[in-house]
């Protein structure tokens, strides 16, 4: 049996089901193998029901960047998931699948919306065939040559139950460790990379990592004729311990590296699992475990108090922000405006998701571009930083701190779902490089100026500070922050909070504001920030393959906008071979380049569904774009 470098994974099942376990139970188990992965997950706003699933790549030699379809292995815990992604599977590929499920007619699946059922039986009535399981099993098996294993759900779990006397009403429970152990068995894993990713994962609840490796056993058996249908080639040699995280996982982890004293928020998804993990992890201990220092989480009762007792924390001189999303940072406008007008170092770590209003709230998206550097009443120095993939994500959050703090303006660290709820194996991040810089402290004292016009940065001495007097207003003020609307003293203040624009462009180095991937000798360049930035370098090392000079622009310092570098950038190409690509309908990173350069990118590819951008699609709209068929494509693939 011949073996595969890559192979596409979908785990599909209803909402609440434990497919978030699945996928990070097997992502434990394929990296202790020494493999590489990545996994978004997909899920309605709904408790439980609706349909869910994971969507991973798994590599033996190097780290995924993007999803791709077609998928090698579907893993479907329900009906749902067969008729939702029976074409999402490859040719030779394998299904696993509930034997319960063969009889099911798609009228008979309640859970799923009326559009996507419609849409789904014109699929199938296309391919001339029955609307239920049987039919496209049938389907499946004789014009795709796929493996259509069956597995009795019921009776595994029946007979675990037996074995440990575990009530039927918690049997459900046991479906995630069922999936992790089929595709396991079909994946090639070893028996001891499996049972050591249960325990790992329940390492607080012992007898229930037993259980589900008690399940794998009991697959072992059936499925022995499977075991490695689906063969990855043996992994590359590792010289490094490796993680495997989520977005914010990595965040979380950043913040703690970074010093943060104090973190505010109000539960929102995808930003909550940030600060759920802070929570753990409140007392900072070093290297020899002893405590140096602790972390306040606050869940606050809206998103205006996050962000104004974080800005409380910070005035207090310690380290400080927040986490939230598109609606909760439309709440803290008036607070950010404030830390503007107070030259208050405080850092807001922005994760979009589909919008307007509540919008799609488990869903992906780059719309919010605008609200980041735009979103405030009156003009004030700001910093926003895009990270575009996992290890950016934990550098990224510590120079926001640094950013922050040095100087004295509100730092939006603008990052989305895709990145937030992704896991990805990835190298443990290096310390050795980094720094962090808390700014300019004033011992303050008598007659402390704390908004001195001697600098373009205040001197910042904390509340608190002997013998030093301070006010604060949302008011415009002096140098000492009394209310004074003094024409000439409101001109000097204002111009010297925004004139801090030009000392931070100056100041930050250049491969925070950009990265150019693929070469210098482009013909054309495509562009975008954040989350895209993946699946760009992917479609730049297929079309570099094929003899087309493509790279990609991955920006990252968004506001200010570094105006002068892009323009020499860019400076060696005509406008129309440039290409912008976002998860927005808009394509909003053109529009900011139009404002601040000047230049015109006409040619934009665009998704906004909610669902990542995919390698496939990424290709073909960039095949069309170049070979002059259209100038914008969009699209929707991805349920």
């Amino acid at each position: 049996m011949s073996s595969v470098k890559e192979v596409g994974v979908i785990l599909g099942g209803p909402q609440g089901s434990g497919l978030e376990t699945s996928m990070n139970v097997l992502a434990r188990a394929l990296a202790s193998r020494g493999y590489w992965l990545i996994a978004d997950r997909e899920y309605y706003s709904n408790i439980t029901g609706r349909h869910s699933y994971i969507h991973m790549l798994v590599s033996s030699d190097k780290q995924p960047r993007s999803l791709r379809y077609p998928v090698e292995v579907i893993a479907a815990m329900d009906a749902e998931t067969i008729f939702t992604h029976f074409l999402d599977i490859s040719e030779r590929g394998v299904l696993l699948y509930d034997t319960y499920v063969s009889s099911k007619t798609l009228s008979e699946v309640a859970s799923m919306e009326e559009h996507v059922k419609s849409r789904i039986e014109k699929n199938i009535q296309r391919l001339g065939l029955e609307p239920d399981v049987k039919s496209i099993l049938k389907h499946l098996s004789e014009d795709k040559h796929i493996s259509a294993i069956g597995i009795d759900y019921s009776k595994v779990l029946k007979n675990l139950s037996e074995k440990y006397n575990i009530n039927a009403r918690f049997l459900s429970r046991y479906l995630s460790g069922l999936i992790v152990s089929a595709v396991a068995l079909i994946l090639g894993i070893e028996d001891e990379s499996v049972k050591e990713a249960f325990q790992q994962y329940f390492k607080e609840k012992t007898i229930i990592a037993e259980q589900n490796f008690a399940i794998y056993e009991m697959l072992r058996k059936q499925l022995e004729e499977y075991i490695g249908l689906v063969k990855l080639d043996p992994p590359a040699p590792r010289h490094s311990k490796i993680m495997v995280a989520s977005g914010n996982d990595v965040v979380a982890m950043g913040k703690i590296v970074a010093g943060v004293r104090y973190q505010s928020y109000y539960p929102i998804t995808p930003a909550a699992d940030e600060s759920f993990l802070l929570e753990k992890h409140s007392d900072i201990l070093s290297k020899y475990k002893q405590p140096i220092g602790s972390l306040i989480v606050l869940q606050t009762e809206d998103e205006i108090s996050a962000i104004t007792s974080a800005i409380g924390a910070s005035l207090t001189g310690v380290r400080s922000s927040t986490s939230t999303s598109g609606p909760g940072f439309d709440l803290m406008i008036e607070g950010i405006s404030w830390a503007g007008m107070n030259e208050t170092p405080v850092v807001i770590t922005y994760y979009q998701r589909g919008g307007p209003s509540t919008g799609q709230p488990t869903r992906g998206a780059q719309s919010d571009l605008f609200n980041a550097v735009f979103a405030g009443h009156g003009e004030f120095s700001r910093i926003v930083l895009s990270s575009g993939d996992h290890i950016e994500a934990f550098y990224d959050t510590i120079m926001s701190f640094n950013l922050a703090e040095k100087f004295q303006v509100p730092v939006i660290h603008l990052l989305d779902k895709f990145l937030a709820n992704s896991l990805a194996t990835m190298d443990i991040p290096s310390l050795k490089d980094v720094l962090v810089e808390r700014g300019y402290i004033s011992k303050g004292g008598t007659g402390y100026k704390r908004f001195s016009l001697n600098s373009l940065i205040s001197p910042r001495a904390p509340l608190g500070s002997e013998e030093t007097v301070m006010w604060y207003t949302g008011d415009e003020h002096d140098e000492y922050g009394h209310i004074c609307e003094d024409p000439e003293i409101r001109v000097k203040m204002y111009s010297k909070r925004i004139e801090k624009d030009k000392i931070i462009l100056e100041s930050i180095p250049l491969d925070y504001k950009f990265t150019l991937y693929g070469g210098s000798d482009f013909e054309y360049l495509l562009l975008g920030w954040g989350s895209v930035k993946g699946v760009a370098l992917d479609a730049v090392d297929k079309l570099r393959e094929k003899g087309l000079k493509v790279s990609y622009l991955n920006i990252k310092l968004l506001w200010p906008f570094p105006t002068l570098e892009f323009r020499d950038i860019v400076k060696s190409i005509p406008e129309d071979r440039l290409i912008a690509v976002e998860h927005s309908y808009g394509v909003n990173i053109a529009s900011l380049i139009r404002q601040t350069t000047g230049i015109n990118i006409n040619k934009k590819i665009s998704k906004y569904t909610g669902r990542p951008i995919t390698l496939s699609e990424l290709l073909i709209s960039l095949d069309k774009i170049i070979s002059k068929e259209t100038n914008r494509v969009v699209f929707t693939y991805g349920e």
